[in-house]
């Protein structure tokens, strides 16, 4: 049985114009939320023609794309190459926008552990721990992310069924627990640099491994990259 949310309403939804530091720009509807389980404030982005997306999916055609991007200040404002997150979130904006469907931008920093516990893990990256490592060193989890505010604002929006634009499989397995359906999994590229060779590589095994735990508990989830 999917788990039981409560029902969140739009707050407000406005028009705003986004440009890329590569040149890219697009225009996005930004929704924000009353109601999410967390009170934090959540934002989905309806990027291209959502709300044909949405029309669609309603006559039993094609799920709309979707991609929970998880907030991070370093990569995505300050561009840090500690990360592959601001060229995530950037490849994300464009994909989503050529098939219409949405962004959720979630505000849970650092594997949801907070920009100032972020900084400290990477202080313990820095000394010979991965990024997993340095959450737990840190008497954290090694990722706090929940995806319930992902799928009260997939409820809210009208979108039971998805195309979850991610190559990490702890993200399908909580939609899918929280009652969304998710039809397929698209992967994310991978965007590697000599700064974050070694937080992929993190990525891809920690990733393999809840492939191969899925498996065990007989699921099915088909592709073993990161994030």
């Amino acid at each position: 049985m999917p788990e039981a949310l409560p029902v969140a309403t739009i707050r407000t939804q406005v028009t705003v114009p986004l440009a890329f530091p590569d040149g890219y720009a697009t225009t996005v509807r930004v929704f924000s939320f009353k109601g999410l389980v967390d009170g934090r404030e959540h934002l989905a982005l309806g990027l291209g023609d959502w709300a044909g997306a949405l029309d669609r999916l309603a006559a039993g055609g094609e799920a709309p794309l979707v991609r929970p991007h998880s907030e991070c200040l370093t990569g995505d404002v300050f561009g840090s190459q500690r990360c592959d997150c601001g060229p995530q979130l950037r490849e994300a904006v464009q994909r989503i926008a050529e098939t219409g469907g949405f962004l959720l931008y979630l505000r849970q920093e650092g594997r949801g552990i907070g920009l100032y516990a972020k900084l400290d893990a990477y202080a313990l990256q820095d000394a010979g721990l991965d990024t997993y490592q340095a959450n737990v060193a840190l008497g954290r989890g090694e990722d706090e992310r929940d995806y319930s505010v992902a799928a009260q604002m997939l409820a809210t929006l009208g979108v039971p069924r998805i195309r979850l634009l991610s190559s990490n499989p702890d993200k399908a397995e909580q939609l899918t627990r929280l009652g969304v359906d998710v039809a397929e999994r698209v992967p994310t590229s991978v965007f590697l640099s000599p700064a974050n060779a070694d937080y992929l590589a993190a990525k891809a095994a920690k990733a393999a491994e809840t492939e191969a735990a899925g498996a065990l508990a007989g699921l099915t989830p088909d592709r073993p990259d990161a994030r």
